[in-house]
């Protein structure tokens, strides 16, 4: 009776991945990295599932008397690092054409991205499964978020006040100050109680004190440990991650500004902050995330367009986009408006 029940669970989810579309909310597609970048990892793999694939830019959304729409644009993709995308057609048409759309759009998370999940919301009330949920990408800002886990996380401030930052540097005599909306390593920066660059780096980082930015204690384990970027799916972890390392005299464990990945297995820590943090994510429909520990600490909840599945694919031969359509096929065939 098990393996009958177990066949025809197999069957259910097999349908659910027939004969279904998706398309991808990205940059534009030929500024992409096909080396790298994980949208496109995630694209293949539900072609070659027999998705069909589509992809728009942000301005490519529609709002029309409370009907979202979008520019869609068909493509096939191609595993070739010089040719990566080939495309097919564009139609005008209403997102309830449908099943899934992905929302990976890069930060800077402005105004225009919060505009952007309004019109996924009104997709989702289409009956379209928006990954991650537009409300989960607006509520939970990458950096702030963290503070929902204190028990997880680093001594850390949120902050417009430049006295009440000063005053947390004095307290953790080294710490790291980054803005709240961007990605990649950009304007972060370290600050050592003495340094004379602290008050104007402070003025210019909070625009002279009215914009809020966080403040987290510095975490020497970066330099040797790296930066660890760990990826959930609905909740549940991998179980190998990559961790970035610094690049000669730079702090940051970014790839994008030089830093070198190499793979590592979680251990029981990192297992346990993802146990802290799991089942929030799936409360609030945050299906696909990246987290970053650096040590014993994470420091970001990355919900907008998390990265490094093809590095992690690489180190371990794991195949992450191919988990990541079996959870979608499990959650359309039983929960079809997951």
């Amino acid at each position: 009776m098990e393996i009958q029940n177990g066949c025809l669970a197999f069957l259910k989810e097999y349908q659910c991945m027939k004969n279904k579309k998706m398309a991808v909310v990205i940059d534009p597609i030929q500024s992409l990295n096909p080396k790298k970048d994980t949208s496109l990892a995630l694209m293949l793999e539900a072609q070659n599932l027999g998705w069909e694939v589509f992809y728009l830019e942000m301005g490519d959304l529609f709002l029309k008397n409370g009907e979202p729409l979008g520019l869609l644009r068909k493509v096939e993709i191609l595993d070739d690092l010089k040719q990566w995308y080939r495309s097919i057609s564009t139609d005008l048409l209403p997102l309830s054409h449908l099943d899934v759309i992905l929302m990976r759009k890069d930060p800077p998370f402005d105004i225009e991205y919060v505009m952007s999940t309004y019109i996924l919301e009104r997709a989702e009330k289409a009956g379209v499964w928006v990954i991650n949920r537009a409300s989960a990408i607006r509520d939970m800002n990458e950096k702030l978020f963290t503070s929902w886990f204190p028990q997880c996380c680093p001594p850390s401030l949120i902050s417009r006040s430049i006295p009440a930052l000063r005053e947390f540097l004095a307290e953790q005599k080294k710490i790291v100050v980054k803005p709240t909306h961007k990605m990649g390593g950009q304007s972060i920066f370290i600050l050592t109680q003495g340094d004379p660059n602290t008050q104007v780096i402070l003025e210019e980082i909070t625009n002279r004190g009215s914009v809020f930015i966080m403040a987290q204690a510095y975490l020497p384990e970066i330099k040797s440990g790296g930066d660890k970027r760990i990826i959930l799916i609905d909740g549940e972890p991998v179980p190998f991650g990559i961790a970035r390392i610094p690049s000669g005299d730079d702090h940051r464990g970014n790839l994008a500004v030089g830093a070198s990945a190499k793979g590592f297995e979680l251990r029981e820590r990192e297992l346990w902050i993802c146990s802290q943090i799991g089942p929030t994510l799936r409360e609030k429909g945050a299906f696909f995330v990246g987290i970053d520990v650096i040590g014993d600490y994470m420091t970001e909840i990355n919900v907008t367009s998390p990265t490094g599945i093809r590095e992690i694919d690489h180190f371990y031969g794991t195949q992450i986009p191919k988990t990541f359509w079996e959870k979608v096929a499990q959650k359309l065939a039983y929960s079809p408006h997951a």
